[in-house]
């Protein structure tokens, strides 16, 4: 087993909030820079600039893995990963029957760019990204489990755009795989939360928006063999050795281990 550094929350410059300095290659370097071993890219409700994230990272030793954040009809915002592209895009189908036709207004909103991978623009999504899609969130958490992706709550301590702000405490048996906090949380709100919530796994992600979002800080350690979807997986679930160091953990575990 060893220990690898993960951001599971990173946006492009296809999230109309997402900065300019967010293109392909300038994300796999900061990834490397910040000695991750895995990133995801996940713009709201779009798989639209992964595979240029994941061409840009062919020859380095960084899994980038396939993802969106989707907004609920609740307006509840939560990650969804997938083992490839593909099956993130087909899910990205599934999210978008019945997506608000309301479209972008990049003077208010900001763009959103299309690249490959040498930040070439492509295009623009004219569909404005950040809106709910028609899918409550107990309806999408149970169709990522059942296509076998990965699931979880985004940013739980803030008071917009989080579970417990739009729909009240995350039921005991809720079928995400984790929890995720803010690198912002203090340390008592940290320990509240996971009181309050102790059948759940936490992590900690950036949720960058420009390139000095990401850092050490806003990430979570994993013990896995691989850095690979199928351990990051087993990590979330804590089967077979593989498991999460969870922020209160991570610094007493990492002192030990070599990242």
């Amino acid at each position: 087993m060893r220990l690898v550094r993960a951001d599971l929350h990173v946006h492009t410059v296809l999230s109309p909030c997402g900065g300019l300095d967010m293109g392909a290659p300038d994300i796999v370097a900061r990834a490397l820079q910040l000695g991750f071993g895995i990133v995801a890219i996940t713009d709201h409700n779009t798989t639209g600039n992964v595979a240029a994230v994941q061409q840009a990272a062919r020859g380095h030793e960084l899994l980038v893995v396939a993802g969106l954040e989707i907004q609920s009809s609740e307006d509840v915002h939560a990650v969804t990963l997938f083992e490839t592209v593909e099956k993130a895009r087909e899910f990205e189908s599934w999210l978008w029957v019945g997506f608000p036709g309301v479209l972008n207004r990049p003077e208010y909103f900001g763009p959103q760019i299309l690249i490959d991978h040498e930040n070439g623009i492509i295009g623009e999504q004219p569909i404005l990204l950040v809106q709910g899609a028609s899918r409550g969130i107990d309806e999408i958490a149970r169709e990522v489990r059942g296509r076998g992706g990965i699931c979880f709550l985004s940013h739980i301590d803030r008071d917009y755009f989080s579970y417990p702000a739009i729909l009240g405490p995350i039921p005991v048996d809720y079928p995400v795989d984790a929890l995720e906090l803010t690198c912002r949380i203090n340390p008592v709100a940290m320990r509240d939360l996971r009181a309050k919530y102790n059948g759940f796994r936490f992590l900690r992600n950036s949720d960058a928006h420009c390139l000095e979002q990401m850092g050490r800080d806003c990430s979570t350690l994993y013990k896995v063999e691989e850095a690979t979807f199928d351990e990051l997986r087993l990590a979330l679930q804590g089967k077979e050795g593989r498991e999460i160091l969870s922020p209160w953990e991570e610094n007493e575990q990492a002192s030990k281990s070599t990242i």
